[in-house]
C-alpha cells in the first residue's frame, strides 16, 4: 500500500485540538512523519477532519485537528497523506473567498483541479530583495501626507476593540493603488467579514482581490494558517506575475491566541502572559515576507493588531514593534500623528513626492502640537496670547480637515489643503519654514472672514 492509503489506529491522547499519536505504530508501517505534514483523521471509516504534524517527539506525533477533536474517538485512525499544506493558486482564485484549510467556501465553481503552491516556505534571500523606493497611496491624509506606505513595507495598526481598524482597513483596500489586495481574517465577527465583502463587491475591486476568512465560530486551527495562506499566494503572485500585491491582515492578536491555545494544549511551557516563547520568531515568520523583489513585483503587509485594555506593552504589539517598520496608532476613532510612524517614509517623501511633501509634513505636526500645548492651556484657565488663538483654530480644522478617518484626498490635493489651513490660521511671516517654499506653494487668495479674524484676536 502507499502511504497516502495506509491509515492505523495509534492515538494516544486528545486534548484541545491536538491528538497525539503513536509514532511507533507509523515506524513499523514505514511511514516516518515530517514536520507541518499533513494527515487525515478518520473515524467509523469516514474522514473526519484534515490535520497538521505540529511537533515531533520521539515516540509521539502531535497533530492539530483542522476541524476540532468535539466527537473523536481515540479509537479513530490516522491517516499520513506525504504531502504539505498548500494553497489554491490560479488565475480562478480571484474575488473567491477560501477558508483556514484553502478551500473554497463561497458556493463557486469547484477549483480542485487548479494548480497549488506550499506554504509556509522559506523567507526570500536578501540578495533578491531591493531596497523599498515606491509609495502606496491611499488617499487617506494621515498615512499619505504624514507617514506615508511604502512598497515592501510590513507595518500594523495598533488598535484596541472598538475602534474602527476593521473599517480602516476595507478603505485601504478600496483606496490603495496596489494590483492585488489579498485579505486574511483571522477570527473575525461575521459582520466584520460581512463589511469587508461587501466594501471590496461595491467599490469594484473584488475582481483583483482573493479573500481568506477565519470567522470567531470556526476552528481555532484553522486560525493559524490564515496568515500563511494569504502569504503563499501573495508571494507567488509578485513572484511570478510581478504585481504589486498589498496583504492586508486582521487581527494578528486573535492569530497570536490561538497559537497560544495550541501551545497549552500540547503543554509548552508558556513564556510572558501565557504565549509561548517562540512568539517573536512566529510573528517574524509572517512578516519577512514582506519584499520588493528584484525584476517582479512586491509584497507589502498592513495588518490589525489589537491591544488588549490598551497596552501597548503587551507581547503580542510588544513584540510586533521590534520585527516591523513602524505603526498606524488608531485610538478615539482617528490615527494620532504622534503615536503613528513609518520608518520607511522618508525612501519617498521629496522623491517619489513634491519638493515639499517633507517641509509641510513637519510644519502642520509642529503646530499641531503646540495648538495641543494651547489647548492645555485653555482647559487650565491659562492666560493666552493672540497667536495661541491662532493655534486654537488650527489644532481644530487639522482635526476636522486631516485626522477624520472619512477625509479622503489624494497626495497632491492634501499638500495643498496643508498650505491652504496654514494660510488660514497665521500669517506668511508666522510660518517657520524655507522661503523658497512659501513663495511657490502659499496660497494667493486666503478664505477668511472678518469674524473669524477678530475672534482670533480675541484675549483669553
Amino acid at each position: 500500500m502507499t502511504r497516502a492509503s495506509t491509515s492505523f489506529r495509534g492515538i494516544l491522547s486528545i486534548v484541545g485540538d491536538i491528538v497525539e499519536v503513536d509514532a511507533s505504530i507509523a515506524r513499523r508501517l514505514g511511514i516516518v512523519p515530517r514536520n507541518q505534514e499533513l494527515a487525515m483523521v478518520e473515524q467509523d471509516g469516514r474522514p473526519f477532519s484534515l490535520a497538521q504534524v505540529a511537533r515531533i517527539d520521539r515516540e509521539r506525533v502531535s497533530l492539530k485537528v483542522f476541524t476540532g477533536t468535539q466527537g473523536l474517538s481515540n479509537r479513530a485512525q490516522v491517516r499520513f497523506l506525504g504531502e504539505m499544506m498548500q494553497a489554491i493558486y490560479s488565475t480562478n482564485i480571484f474575488g473567491r473567498v477560501f477558508n483556514g484549510s484553502g478551500q473554497a467556501m463561497d458556493f463557486g465553481p469547484a477549483l480542485e483541479e487548479d494548480p497549488r503552491v506550499e506554504i509556509s516556505g522559506p523567507t526570500v534571500n536578501p540578495m533578491a530583495r531591493i531596497l523599498a523606493s515606491r509609495m502606496i497611496r491611499t488617499d487617506i491624509p494621515m498615512i499619505d501626507v504624514f507617514n506615508c506606505l511604502v512598497e515592501s513595507q510590513k507595518i500594523p495598526i495598533f488598535s484596541v476593540a472598538g475602534e474602527p481598524h476593521n473599517a480602516l482597513l476595507s478603505r485601504i483596500a478600496v483606496q490603495a493603488d496596489a494590483d492585488v489586495v489579498v485579505f486574511g481574517g483571522i477570527g473575525l465577527i461575521y459582520d466584520d467579514f460581512h463589511t469587508f465583502r461587501k466594501a471590496f463587491e461595491d467599490a469594484g475591486i473584488l475582481s483583483r482581490s482573493v479573500m481568506f476568512a477565519n470567522l470567531a465560530s470556526d476552528p481555532v486551527v484553522e486560525r493559524t494558517m490564515i496568515p500563511d495562506l494569504a502569504l503563499a499566494v501573495a508571494e507567488r503572485l509578485a513572484v511570478e506575475e510581478g504585481k504589486r500585491v498589498l496583504v492586508l491582515l486582521s487581527d494578528m492578536t486573535a492569530f497570536a491566541d490561538a497559537l497560544k491555545e495550541l501551545g497549552i494544549a500540547m503543554e509548552h511551557i508558556p513564556s510572558n502572559r501565557g504565549y509561548m516563547g517562540d512568539l517573536y520568531s512566529q510573528l517574524a515568520r509572517r512578516y519577512e515576507k514582506a519584499c520588493d523583489f528584484k525584476g517582479a513585483g512586491s509584497v507589502t503587509i498592513l495588518s490589525v493588531t489589537t491591544m488588549p485594555g490598551g497596552d501597548v506593552t503587551h507581547p503580542v504589539p510588544d513584540n510586533t514593534g521590534y520585527i516591523t517598520e513602524g505603526q498606524f496608532y488608531l485610538h478615539d476613532g482617528v490615527l494620532d500623528p504622534f503615536g503613528s510612524l513609518s520608518r520607511l517614509k522618508q525612501h519617498v517623501i521629496g522623491k517619489q513626492t513634491r519638493e515639499d511633501h517633507g517641509q509641510i509634513m513637519n510644519t502642520m505636526i509642529r503646530y499641531y502640537a503646540e495648538g495641543i500645548e494651547a489647548e492645555q492651556k485653555q482647559a487650565m484657565a491659562f492666560e493666552l496670547s493672540p497667536f495661541d488663538h491662532k493655534l486654537l483654530r488650527f489644532a481644530r480644522r487639522f482635526r476636522e480637515r486631516f485626522m477624520d478617518l472619512n477625509v479622503r484626498m489624494p497626495l497632491e490635493a492634501a499638500l495643498d489643503a496643508c498650505w491652504a489651513l496654514l494660510a488660514e490660521c497665521f500669517s506668511r511671516d508666522e510660518i517657520v519654514i524655507k522661503q523658497s517654499m512659501k513663495e511657490t506653494y502659499w496660497p494667493d487668495h486666503v478664505d477668511t472672514n472678518a469674524d473669524a479674524e477678530q475672534e482670533l484676536a480675541k484675549p483669553s
